[in-house]
């Protein structure tokens, strides 16, 4: 049963920002009641989430492109956030505990699929399906994830010591996250995509998937603003 059913008469184009919406709305929640550490457990679930959606592909504006973008670029705006609000230290925090969320997913779900299942079970060959793929895509992950959320959090600060006015928070976010994501989607696609696909799709997915990073981080753009002025309830 699907909770919202009535998503699936939209197009595409439009589910998208409708599922941007509430990406970056949950993001803000999480901040506003747990602060940091619900920065830290949203990248913690993210990096997983993102990495499971990214199996899927989707024509989007007639396009090739994965679904996990909306949720990865979420990372770059909760790294951006604890940067701007607590600095680098807890920045890189962050991204070490989305690595080893991720690699603890690829190696929990690794084993758990070996189990011999019940003789009534339906979904041990789904998830097998899933995760008999995770491990490749994974590795594509990790090695950008780690080269470009750090390459995020240096940039972000380079920026930061130059243009450090509030106003100017649009530009550290969307400055840091458009040369990160840059250098994540190579990474990424040429490791878990190349040779999988005939290269024109190849390339498509390269292109739609920095193109529509770059949308996510203009999008998030005033949600950093409103995460900036945000005091948690706990912290």
């Amino acid at each position: 049963m699907m909770l919202f059913p009535f998503l699936s008469y939209l197009p595409n184009e439009l589910i998208w920002l409708i599922f941007a919406l509430i990406n970056f709305i949950g993001i803000t929640i999480f901040y506003k009641l747990y602060g940091r550490t619900g920065l830290y457990v949203w990248i913690g679930f993210g990096t997983v989430i993102a990495n499971i959606q990214v199996l899927v592909n989707i024509e989007f504006f007639g396009l090739t492109a994965t679904l996990g973008n909306i949720m990865y670029g979420t990372l770059f705006l909760a790294t951006d956030s604890l940067s701007e609000k607590y600095g680098k230290r807890y920045a890189k925090k962050a991204v070490w505990l989305g690595f080893l969320t991720l690699i603890s997913m690829v190696f929990i779900m690794q084993v758990a699929i070996q189990f011999h299942p019940h003789e009534i079970d339906e979904y041990l060959p789904q998830l097998t399906a899933i995760f008999n793929l995770v491990p490749r895509i994974a590795l594509g992950s990790l090695v950008a994830y780690l080269a470009s959320q750090f390459f995020d959090v240096y940039f972000f600060h380079k920026i930061k010591t130059k243009y450090s006015s509030d106003i100017l928070l649009w530009l550290r976010n969307n400055g840091s996250t458009a040369v990160s994501q840059l250098i994540d989607s190579v990474i990424f696609v040429t490791i878990a995509f190349l040779g999988r696909f005939p290269m024109q799709e190849w390339f498509e997915i390269l292109l739609t998937t920095y193109f529509i990073k770059v949308i996510v981080a203009a999008l998030d753009t005033p949600f950093i603003y409103w995460i900036k002025k945000i005091k948690p309830i706990n912290d």
